[in-house]
């Protein structure tokens, strides 16, 4: 499974560059820089996707107190906030040439700024309190916290009028795109890329993570005796 994972998403990510530099047509408001889109919207998926991860792995960990749900969240929230560094580089990358500077406090940009520092805050408060349930028991609050702002930030363009634009794409698009259909596949086909890279490295991470948790299992118990 994690081979075909593997082969598929470096196989998509060839053929993805290739249609954003290559295939698709320059937008001919924003130009080149347009072409960010097609990672940026991607990363931002993936970066709101992680955190539902989280926190219903959380919830579920807390539940059924099984390691494996734990090791889900924690795996998503490593890849998660790399997601979201991701998300807050290329946007401001996007925003300098079209705005006109790095960075502006969109309720969109705001929002996203917000989930990267709730990925943050999970790690930390993982890594700083005691082993055992109670640590897992505060960082699930944290998680909850970025699953409620996950939604805000999608809906940020609709709620606040400001510099982003209306959405145009999703079941909640406020109007007809005037997007090319060159520009719409090749979104998409970068939205599947990533999101297979995605569910790829997070395997690997989740199995890294279960081995981690044996071995600290065996030091505790080498400890003990």
């Amino acid at each position: 499974m994690k081979t075909i994972l593997f082969v598929a998403s470096c196989t998509l990510m060839l053929v993805t560059i290739y249609m954003v530099f290559m295939w698709v047509p320059t937008e001919q408001n924003l130009g080149v820089s347009q072409r960010i889109f097609y990672v940026h919207v991607p990363l931002g998926w993936i970066g709101m996707v992680s955190i539902f991860v989280v926190g219903i792995a959380s919830v579920i960990h807390l539940l059924t107190k099984k390691n494996l749900w734990d090791a889900i969240a924690y795996s998503a929230a490593e890849l998660g906030v790399i997601f979201a560094t991701l998300i807050l580089i290329t946007g401001a990358v996007w925003a300098k040439p079209v705005w006109g500077v790095w960075w502006s406090w969109d309720p969109k940009l705001t929002t996203t700024l917000i989930l990267w520092f709730v990925y943050v805050g999970y790690l930390m408060v993982r890594s700083f309190s005691p082993r055992g349930s109670q640590g897992r028991r505060y960082a699930s609050v944290v998680a909850l916290l970025g699953a409620i702002d996950a939604p805000i930030i999608y809906l940020a363009s609709i709620w606040w009028r400001t510099a982003h634009p209306n959405l145009n794409i999703g079941p909640l698009a406020e109007s007809d795109s005037d997007l090319d259909s060159k520009m719409y596949i090749t979104f998409f086909v970068s939205l599947i890329t990533f999101t297979i890279f995605y569910v790829y490295v997070m395997l690997e991470r989740i199995q890294m993570r279960k081995c981690e948790d044996d071995l600290d299992e065996v030091h505790q118990y080498v400890s003990l005796n």
